[in-house]
């Protein structure tokens, strides 16, 4: 009988397990290409992959097709592939390891209606007019010193959508004053919640150096120009006999123009309205004014001027030399731009002579053309203005006229790069959006980052400093998301490493010297030492990874040292140990979580890894059968080889923690009414008391963090718990209004103490332990001050 229970057992496990299996695979496996299932390029963004899903969605979704029977499993595999490659941390595992590298993700396995994708879904993608931004892009928009005006919604909000139609109108009427942008938070819910957004539409101005101000006025299109004009600073000046020489001398003399609009009896006269959007458009690059010739009559006579018109003045020029005041007949404000920046001188050409000279002692930011006219030409020339106050100068190369300096560059397509005013090796080249904005807040972050554009002549292959090089390829979204961010780290990290990034679609040989078939791929050069960063693609994962190559906090293991430091290890002693294959794509996963988890536990639990591709004998011998296998050895155990396997289904830092701190004893202890009293009101320790209840989720998040707090400060702050539902008068008394709560309760040399303590406001183990021993450290000081009275 016994035999057969467990017969039946093991067949009821085999059955599951072979149906997880199964259903795994069927919901989520697709041998199929996912950007060629959408239909979309490697180098997609993240609004084409929405665009692409979309019109395939419209015609593949079941409502649609009711009397296919595959239509369902067709209907997954696009909204998987679409799913993953929107994330830009999803679609980096994929470009690096295909379906492999998501097996711990279960993206795509629901979707919603048809009439959800048809009025719901990317409400504002089809839309020139308005810049639809993402997390990877938000920050570079609204730092580039231009006006946004942001539209933040939901794709299931009904006021989102009835606000639409105008926020499309009005975006029409802004278009070149300012920026209107849009941001589905139902895709960028971390942004959102970042931005403190908790209301759909929310409507928010935002503008470099200024703090965001949020729109609550009528969503009228009038009512929403009226509100954006308020941010358009530029003035319109009037100009009449007593100014117009003084002003016009002045601006040429600053090599700036002035576009006047002259209002006479006859004709039509710019109205105000879109004299003020010029001046917002033409900011820093011409003057806007008008004349009344009603009033200054003599005056426009002089100018020649017989009915209403609008006359551009470049700086020098005058009516006496002919065809140098351009005539602009309409009242359009776009046409009126466009015809504006045509006329405007060109960035300043740089030929190979002048190059070097004028490159030596000023930053620069360099377009780099192939003879064709293209934004450069025209819009470029607003970098001029845009970049005054950054110190940065503005000019360009043809590298059709000059393709001996451009080849010397490795530069071979159109480009804008950034010279950081040290001489011409030292420099960065641009892989964003040539949107105007995404350039200005390229510049302004490069000429102050320490990031280098590597070449053959400057890889750092035999350098003494350490380097950090990333091999990536500009078609590739996640590459170009990495760019911000290592910027941001070399600020961080100068005087300690060296940033390079190396171009692998110009330098292919190099790339295959160093084995490089993915971007990116991050790599740290230290002496004759290389190390691969595997982590978040952030600032704060490459410092953090910087940290662990200068002090590890994970052991990797050898079979010796394996039996040395786990077999034989101490009784106090505890150990994770993950066993893993370097090709495996959930391994490579796991590896920063690993290193997280390895620092978050860091002096209560080692944490160590073996190679099971280098050390494969010793993982058959340890009945390693799967990677990862994360195997927990607890302290006090009988037996040095008893281990506990992890068997659940998210593999970040904070569930491993989690799991790793319940095989602990505990090392707070719980605290009832009578011990309260005792123990923390009357006796002579210090103590930290975690208030929580028991249905309270972030008390459930808090609860192992705890219990690392009460591990760090042992023998110096006692830890304790206080459960709220079952003892709630305890917790009235010391004042408890929201779990859970953190009180400091230490020993001030008598038995009575405020039943309220001291509240910590933070939920980290590491900062609550910071202000415990600073607190501390104070009562030790007060207690001499108060010892030496004494005496005196």
């Amino acid at each position: 009988m016994e035999m057969f229970q467990n017969h039946h057992r093991s067949s009821r496990k085999l059955f599951l397990f072979t149906f997880i299996v199964v259903w795994l695979f069927v919901t989520i496996s697709s041998d199929e290409d996912y950007y060629k299932l959408l239909g979309i390029s490697r180098e997609a963004s993240t609004r084409e992959i929405r665009q692409a899903f979309k019109k395939l969605a419209l015609t593949m979704h079941p409502d649609k097709n009711p009397n296919d029977a595959t239509a369902h499993d067709k209907f997954l595999k696009i909204n998987r592939a679409y799913e993953v490659l929107k994330d830009e941390d999803l679609r980096k595992k994929y470009d690096k390891y295909g379906e492999k590298g998501l097996q711990d993700e279960q993206q795509g396995g629901r979707y919603e209606s048809w009439n959800y994708y048809r009025y719901d879904f990317g409400i504002y993608d089809d839309d020139p007019e308005i810049t639809t931004l993402d997390r990877g892009d938000f920050d570079a928009a609204v730092n580039s010193g231009e006006v946004w005006f942001m539209n933040f919604y939901f794709p299931r909000c009904s006021h989102c959508h009835d606000l639409a139609p105008t926020w499309r109108e009005f975006a029409k009427e802004m278009d070149g004053v300012i920026r209107i942008g849009a941001v589905n938070c139902g895709d960028n819910g971390m942004l959102c919640r970042s931005k403190g957004i908790n209301s759909y539409p929310s409507l928010y101005v935002f503008r470099a150096g200024m703090k965001p101000e949020k729109y609550y006025g009528d969503r009228t299109k009038s009512s929403l120009t009226t509100f954006a004009m308020q941010f358009v600073e530029s003035k319109v000046t009037e100009l009449w006999q007593g100014n117009i020489f003084s002003e016009i001398d002045r601006a040429f003399a600053e090599r700036i123009g002035w576009l006047i609009a002259f209002c006479a009896d006859t004709g039509d006269c710019l109205e105000p309205q879109t004299r003020r959007k010029l001046a917002g458009m033409l900011d820093g690059l011409i003057n806007v004014g008008w004349m009344d010739c009603s009033k200054q009559g003599d005056l426009c006579d002089s100018f020649e001027i017989t009915t209403s018109t609008t006359a551009l003045f470049p700086p020098g020029s005058s009516l006496a030399q002919k065809g140098s005041v351009l005539f602009i007949q309409s009242l359009d404000t776009k046409e009126i731009y466009a015809q504006v920046l045509q006329h405007l001188p060109d960035l300043e050409i740089l030929t190979k002579s002048s190059f070097e000279h004028k490159l030596a002692h000023h930053r620069w930011l360099i377009s780099f053309s192939f003879g064709h006219n293209d934004l450069a030409s025209h819009e470029y020339k607003k970098l001029k203005a845009l970049l005054k106050d950054s110190h940065i100068q503005v000019g360009k190369v043809d590298c059709v006229a000059d393709s001996e300096l451009c080849t010397s560059l490795y530069i071979q397509k159109p480009c804008v790069a950034v010279f950081k005013g040290v001489g011409i090796h030292d420099f960065e080249i641009h892989h964003g959006k040539d949107a105007l904005y995404n350039v200005v807040a390229f510049a302004k972050e490069s000429v102050n980052a320490h990031v280098t554009t590597l070449r053959p002549e400057n890889f750092p292959s035999h350098e003494k400093e350490p380097w950090l090089v990333d091999f990536f390829a500009p078609w590739c979204p996640p590459c170009r998301a990495l760019l911000p961010e290592l910027r941001k780290a070399s600020i961080q990290l100068f005087g300690q490493l060296k940033f390079g990034t190396l171009d692998c679609t110009v330098h292919e040989r190099l790339c295959n010297m160093y084995n490089i078939h993915a971007y990116p791929t991050t790599v740290i050069f230290n002496k004759s030492s290389i190390h691969e960063y595997e982590g978040h693609h952030s600032a704060d994962g490459i410092l953090e990874f910087i940290e662990d190559l200068v002090n590890p906090v994970v052991v990797t293991m050898t079979p010796e040292s394996f039996q040395e430091l786990v077999k034989r290890r101490k009784s106090s002693e505890t150990w994770m140990v993950d066993f893993y294959a370097p090709w495996c794509g959930p391994c490579q996963a796991l590896l920063p979580e690993w290193r997280r988890m390895a620092r978050m536990l860091s002096g209560i639990v080692n944490v160590g890894t073996v190679d099971c591709q280098k050390h494969h004998s010793f993982c058959q011998g340890e009945n390693v059968r799967a990677y990862p296998e994360i195997r927990l050895f607890p302290q006090n155990s009988n037996r040095r080889d008893q281990y506990q396997s992890y068997n659940g289904w998210h593999r970040d830092a904070f569930s491993l923690k989690t799991w790793a701190l319940s095989s602990l004893p505990r090392a707070s202890v719980d605290l009832s009414p009578e011990d309260f009293k005792r123990k923390v009101m009357g006796g002579k320790d210090h103590w930290v008391l975690d208030f929580y209840a028991p249905w309270c989720g972030p008390c459930q998040q808090f609860a192992p963090e705890f219990e690392v707090l009460a591990r760090m400060m042992k023998g110096t702050v006692r830890a304790g718990k206080v459960d709220c539902q079952a003892h709630y008068q305890t917790c009235q008394n010391a004042g408890i209004k929201a779990y859970p709560s953190v009180r400091f309760y230490p020993h001030l040399g008598t038995t009575r103490r405020d039943q309220g303590g001291e509240h910590i406001n933070s939920r980290d183990a590491t900062v609550i332990a910071d202000i415990l021993r600073q607190r501390l450290q104070q009562l030790a000081l007060q207690g001499k001050s108060s010892k030496l009275k004494d005496e005196l």
